[in-house]
């Protein structure tokens, strides 16, 4: 195509123009840059975060594995494109980086990871304000909260949250860390990410509604009155909650995501006698209720992590045996250790230490007195102890390692039938388990396949990676100079690219994206569904390409085992089917914390099959219960948005991004063409370039290869030389500059529709036309910057050419004949045509943020209502109790005890007065801080706007 200057400028502002929110190229500058697989629910998401100007932010709720990063990367990509650069991500400290490299790799989105450390370096560079960078800045909860007062000094563009979840209860007082978030990030628009925003309590959604903004909902009383109890107004809520909470399930997109299956694999074994021996031995040990070795104030905790080491391996539990016995003996020679040996145990056995602070929370402190030492018992355990822990050690090789070569070779050959990768992920509840296995595997047939991870990833082993990686990743930009974090990284990075076999802790089972490998073997089998799933989907995710073999150890000579088997396969169907576990199963037992303690009760209290079949059977009974609870009708009423035309509106949002996109590259290769043709060979059918003379010393010379999904991660390994080509590329924004840039004095152009490739009727229509054309772009300040492009054309019989067809015209090629003068009266009638483009541009942009207004208005007027009705029920209820005290006062035995109602009615009475003038008060305070709101919103209204002229041409069609 023969562009012009005149095409270029029209163009380059075309693409780079802020579009309003809601219209249909809204996207287009972010989508286009995006690495991404376009996918319809992730566009029409990040569309829903964006569709307010004034709202204060959004919840993406979607089901697991659908992809809600990606909808957060779009979401920032705008953000990004639009200027809007002061961008934070707030979330759990173990997948900062992970977000760091998906910013970069798919979104082309410069960011950075900000911990104590780095911090300590800008300041003592000289920054004042480390986390204002030009780049997105991550940060984890922990340290975030930490930075509260800084973080509330920027004046944050969007905060992403990711694992919202955690932020539920960020109302209460007693939150802390969720208390520090909410007031650093106090109006700043926020995006908040959780697959479960609603699990056990209605209250949970007020907690995530008021994180994002306190003037949704009225205070707790009033949304706990309005909808948690029994009468609860949950269609009501629904509406609320529709403006600003979407939600998308996995089976409403399987026309456009391919999931692949979870396939569970039972691998039984059946322990020899020495090893039953053993466990029945240590069994019978944790059951006694006297035991010095294991602390009263934390009995059931620790119980938990001798049974957990017990199930794991011998050597697990002897190592663990013989720190109980030198505990004993420090207590017996009055040195024992002030250190709590229980935490020291969780973290040199890496078993998952946020859920065994649930159980540490929980633990009864009245048993924590002073323990009365026998020393005759003291000796007799210390030797019981020892005799233990060399039981432990005289099994050698456990039957159940022997098991997992089994395990394995099946696993293998199934991945070898499916044409999938030879990749196996073992999981371990025990860095001394971690430790045996490696050695085991490593001197049967795994010699230098296999690597290990944990969350202090140490080793010699390890550090040879992470020297090695480093070294090889000095110049890519994927080193952060973090070593826990380039750590994790190169031992990823080797899993993928060299070895076979990855033994991890529970470290690896949050934030690691392991789409690469298609087995799971859980070589000890957590009692808590929610973190098996989370193990599962380490690797069955979006992304993943084969089915997942899902490999599980079965006890056969344990009768507790076989159970919980059975439970965690046919009540949680966690390791069959398409999805695994439902957001809906594991949301009914909440954090899974409760399920383990009666897994454990279990264990401890059950002594014959009959008592351990009738627990079971309870448990069981209970469960059923549970997974049908209202709540479960509850999160679909409020959540799942069963719309009959989902599909149709799905299909039509991908239909309307493909073309966009297809316009966006078009227009953007043919523009690098016409600014970049004599700096750079062009490959038309590959859409690569190689530049040969950059345009500035900051751009590299090399191929350049223009992003489209299919190319999209094909960069040959090693090659220097090889850039993706966006918009956000340095080369591309210098590409956009120029063409903006470009000389158009006003000119005669011939557009010569006879040599167009393809038939475009609208322009055909003007053949053996001329006129008149000028091009003006419109830019109106109101809650957002929006801009237009507005066409104003005439014949030269006096007839308007439409918008359409302008830019119709400008689609096709051109010759520029000469400058030409433009008629005075020709000049009046274009301004003329011009601004009335203008007065119609303006009420329609009027008219739609009159519309978000309204919406902003109407929250603000539900949130008086909430507070009033909340002050009105405290009355009504306090009305209640005087009555109910007056009717039990009648019927009083005795002089005092009617006293006593007498009393207690007074006090309800001066109650009842001082609410009643407290609603007038209320009411008053309400009214004014909603007309301050609304005065504010109106404020922000108030509209600006330019236009300036970009040029004016003599048109002709032939």
């Amino acid at each position: 195509m023969n562009l012009t200057a005149y095409h270029a400028k029209y163009l380059a502002y075309d693409l780079t123009k802020q579009a309003p929110p809601g219209a249909a190229d809204q996207l287009s500058m972010s989508l286009f840059d995006a690495s991404v697989d376009l996918n319809p629910h992730q566009i029409e998401a990040a569309m829903f975060a964006l569709q307010s100007p004034l709202s204060e932010g959004a919840i993406l709720a979607d089901e697991v594995g659908l992809g809600k990063t990606i909808e957060a990367g779009i979401v920032l990509c705008q953000k990004w494109a639009e200027r809007k650069r002061r961008l934070i991500i707030i979330c759990p400290a173990s997948i900062r980086q992970q977000w760091a490299n998906e910013l970069s790799e798919k979104f082309n989105l410069p960011a950075t990871v900000i911990d104590a450390k780095s911090h300590r370096n800008l300041r003592r560079d000289g920054h004042a304000l480390p986390l204002e960078q030009k780049a997105v800045v991550i940060l984890s909860y922990h340290y975030a909260a930490k930075l509260q007062d800084e973080l509330r000094h920027i004046a944050w563009d969007l905060v992403v949250i990711d694992e919202a979840h955690k932020l539920r209860n960020a109302y209460r007082p007693s939150n802390r860390i969720g208390q520090a978030l909410r007031w650093g990030t106090e109006g700043r628009k926020k995006l908040l990410l959780t697959a479960t925003p609603l699990q056990n309590s209605l209250m949970e959604l007020y907690g995530l509604t008021s994180f994002i903004d306190e003037n949704i909902f009225g205070d707790p009383n009033a949304f706990r009155a309005k909808y948690v109890n029994v009468s609860g107004d949950i269609s009501g809520l629904r509406q609320r909650l529709a403006t600003f909470c979407k939600r998308t399930l996995r089976k409403q997109v399987l026309e456009y995501v391919r999931y692949t299956q979870r396939r569970a694999v039972t691998q039984p074994f059946c322990p020899t006698d020495a090893e039953q021996a053993l466990y029945d031995a240590i069994s019978k040990f944790l059951q006694r209720e006297d035991s010095y070795a294991i602390p009263a104030r934390q009995r059931h905790l620790t119980v938990l992590i001798l049974r957990k080491l017990l199930a794991s391996s011998s050597h697990a539990i002897a190592g663990t045996l013989a720190t109980l016995r030198q505990r004993l003996i420090d207590l017996r020679d009055g040195a024992e250790s002030e250190n709590d040996w229980t935490d020291e145990i969780i973290t040199a056995e890496e078993i998952e230490e946020d859920l065994l602070d649930e159980w540490a929370t929980n633990e009864d402190e009245t048993s924590a007195l002073p323990v009365v030492i026998e020393p005759a018992r003291l000796r007799s355990e210390i030797d019981e102890l020892a005799d233990l822990t060399a039981m432990a050690r005289a099994i050698g090789t456990d039957t159940k390692s022997k098991a997992l070569l089994t395990a394995l070779d099946i696993g293998f050959a199934e991945q070898a039938r499916m044409g999938a990768g030879r990749k196996a992920l073992i999981f371990t509840e025990s860095r001394r388990t971690q430790d045996y296995l490696y050695a085991f595997l490593d001197s049967n047939g795994y010699a230098g396949q296999i690597v290990t991870f944990s969350g202090t990833n140490s080793g010699p082993r390890t550090a040879e990676i992470y020297e090695q990686w480093v070294e090889e990743n000095a110049s890519s930009g994927r080193a952060t100079g973090s070593r826990a974090i380039d750590l994790r990284s190169a031992l990823i990075d080797e899993f993928r690219d060299n070895a076979s076999i990855m033994i991890a802790t529970e470290a690896a089972a949050e934030g690691v994206n392991l789409q690469f490998c298609s087995q799971v073997i859980n070589y000890d089998l957590p009692w808590n569904p929610q973190r098996i799933e989370q193990r599962i989907g380490r690797c069955h995710r979006y992304g993943q390409t084969h089915d997942v073999i899902v490999i599980n150890f079965l006890n056969e000579r344990n009768d507790a085992d076989r159970r919980v088997h059975a439970l965690l396969t046919e009540k949680f169907n966690l390791f069959n089917g398409v999805f695994g576990a439902s957001d809906d199963v594991l949301g009914s037992i909440e954090s899974g914390v409760d399920f383990e303690k009666r897994i454990l009760a279990i264990y401890q209290d059950c002594r014959t099959p009959a008592e351990i079949i009738a627990a079971f059977d309870a448990l069981q009974a209970e469960l059923d219960e549970q997974i049908k609870s209202r709540m479960d009708d509850t999160r679909k009423a409020l959540l799942e948005h069963f719309d009959e035309d989902v599909h149709a509106r799905l299909r039509l949002r991908l239909e309307n991004a493909r073309q966009q996109l297809d316009r966006v590259g078009r227009t953007f290769w043919d523009l690098t063409r016409l600014v970049l043709q004599d700096r750079a060979r062009f490959d038309g059918e590959a859409l690569t370039f190689d530049l040969i003379e950059p345009p500035t010393p900051a751009i590299h010379k090399g191929r350049y290869h223009l992003i489209s999904r299919n190319a999209a991660g094909q960069r040959p390994a090693g090659d220097h030389g090889y850039f993706l080509y966006r918009l956000s590329h340095p080369l591309g924004e210098r590409v956009i500059e120029q063409a903006k840039a470009s000389e158009t004095p006003v000119a005669e152009l011939q557009f010569d529709i006879s040599a167009h490739p393809g038939r475009v009727a609208i322009v055909e229509a003007l053949k053996g036309r001329c006129g008149w054309l000028t091009l003006r772009r419109l830019s109106v300040a109101a809650f957002e910057t929006e801009e237009y492009l507005l066409f104003s054309a005439i014949d030269d019989a006096g007839r308007s050419i439409d918008q359409e067809a302008c830019t119709k015209l400008f689609g096709v090629a051109a010759t520029v004949l000469d400058t030409v003068d433009l008629p005075a009266g020709m000049a009046t009638r274009l301004d003329a045509e011009a601004d009335q483009h203008i007065r119609a541009t303006l009420n329609r942009s009027l008219e739609a943020n009159n519309r978000h207004f309204a919406i902003a208005r109407e929250r603000l007027e539900q949130w008086a209502e909430d507070k009033i009705f909340a002050a009105e029920k405290a009355l009504k209820d306090t009305k209640e109790q005087i009555k109910t005290l007056r009717r039990e006062a009648r019927q009083a035995a005795t002089l005092e005890e009617e006293h006593g109602f007498q009393t207690r009615i007074q006090e309800l009475e001066r109650r009842q007065r001082k609410q009643r003038q407290d609603i007038f008060t209320q009411e008053d305070e309400i009214a004014d801080k909603r007309d301050e709101l609304i005065a504010g919103l109106q404020k922000r209204l108030q509209r600006g706007q330019s236009s300036e002229s970009l040029f004016t041409i003599r048109w002709s069609v032939v």
